[in-house]
């Protein structure tokens, strides 16, 4: 082989290499910032990711929103209307949120199962709801449904 094709054999590699390693990197970014979306009924039963981030949506159960007078901290239960979880955020809740409603929480479950947020977002009028939420709170409904036909 030639010197000048042995170069030209080289640079090919190289590019291909450097190439290679940029998808990879840019893949590999693109999985850690994946966010998935789990119902309440899914986070019971196990299937949500432990350490990672996810989304959380349902309904905010009537009656469980407390706040912290002293912080910005507040708690309130989710629910999808089978399962619910214990939501924690610290900050500004949107002006939309109240009780009774449907939103979608970004965070991670701590050690205690409590979801911890780092963002809160609530539907934008009185007509929307999230999709994800919808179709959790649809499925929870047909699982009841099957369930209450199977019981004689």
């Amino acid at each position: 082989m030639s010197p000048v094709r042995k170069k030209r054999l080289y640079t090919l590699m190289l590019i291909l290499s450097a190439v290679g390693l940029a998808a990879f990197l840019l893949l590999q970014a693109f999985s850690e910032n994946m966010m998935f979306y789990f119902s309440t009924s899914e986070v019971q039963q196990g299937k949500a990711p432990p350490g990672r981030d996810f989304r959380l949506g349902g309904l905010v159960v009537n009656g469980t929103v407390q706040r912290d007078p002293n912080s910005l901290k507040v708690r309130f239960d989710l629910t999808d209307g089978a399962a619910k979880v214990t939501v924690e955020y610290r900050g500004i809740l949107p002006d939309l949120f109240r009780e009774g409603q449907g939103i979608i929480a970004n965070g991670r479950l701590n050690a205690e199962g409590i979801f911890v947020a780092h963002e809160v977002l609530a539907k934008h009028d009185e007509n929307y709801m999230p999709p994800e939420v919808a179709h959790s709170l649809k499925q929870a409904e047909n699982n009841a449904i099957k369930t209450q036909q199977a019981t004689p």
